[in-house]
């Protein structure tokens, strides 16, 4: 028996990108899965769809409530709202790092807490975060983004420590580059897109970018009710860029 079939997922930012790969991996596995996102057009029929804010508290709990209620619970939590970031540490004023900084860290925070009274219920109940390479390697013109998810994995620990006894698992996962809409939009603005993405691709030991499906593969592991023994963890799921340093492709 499938160990996902009945689980009540929500996933935020899932209508696109690995949100999207995420939301159709756990259906596949039986789960019953609610999407939280800004725009909630063109989700799979099944899908409970809930607009969203993570940037905003109001938003965000009326949504948890709203998707609590068409689920008949939650279950699991799959922390995957994010924007990006271009620069330097000087390329950004104030309002920018607070305006990422709420989405990509406090709007986890946001989701979380107003999860954790539903989570406290469940007998599978596991939070999975969408981290970054960028949490542990030093990239150029990275500052702001690499602040958010340094912090996003960090507070994947604390909140591993802070609700282990209560039953609850927190995990994140560690992408590199992903073939994701927002990557190729960021190609589409360079002077020449065919070649940072063949920069992109070679700065990955197996020669490629991430794609969406393999970082659901890895969301859903962390996320199984059967890993019960699984958390405080952050998973690479980098092409080896984590731990392997190999020599140049001739």
């Amino acid at each position: 028996m499938d160990t996902f079939s009945g689980v009540r997922a929500i996933v935020t930012g899932g209508a696109s990108g690995i949100g999207a790969a995420v939301t159709t991996a756990l259906l596949d596995r039986g789960a019953r899965v609610a999407v939280l996102d800004l725009r909630i057009d063109g989700l799979p029929e099944t899908v409970s769809g809930h607009q969203c804010d993570v940037g905003d508290r109001a938003s965000v709990e009326a949504a948890v409530h709203a998707a609590a209620l068409s689920l008949g619970g939650i279950d699991i939590v799959i922390n995957n709202a994010g924007i990006g970031a271009i620069g330097t540490v000087e390329d950004h004023d104030d309002e920018e790092w607070l305006r990422v900084l709420s989405v990509n860290v406090v709007g986890l925070a946001r989701v979380s807490t107003a999860t954790l009274p539903y989570l406290r219920q469940s007998d599978r109940a596991a939070i999975v975060n969408t981290g970054s390479i960028a949490a542990t390697h030093g990239l150029p013109q990275r500052a702001l983004y690499t602040a958010s998810k340094g912090a996003v994995d960090a507070l994947t620990r604390a909140m591993a420590a802070d609700h282990l006894r209560e039953g609850i698992r927190v995990n994140c996962v560690n992408p590199g580059t992903a073939d994701t809409p927002w990557v190729g939009r960021l190609l589409g603005t360079a002077d020449d897109p065919d070649g940072e993405r063949r920069a992109l691709e070679a700065r990955q030991p197996h020669g490629r970018l991430v794609r969406p499906d393999e970082v659901a593969a890895s969301v859903l592991f962390l996320a199984d009710p059967a890993n019960g023994s699984t958390t405080g963890v952050s998973l690479a799921v980098d092409g080896g860029m984590h731990s392997l340093l190999l020599r140049p492709a001739t």
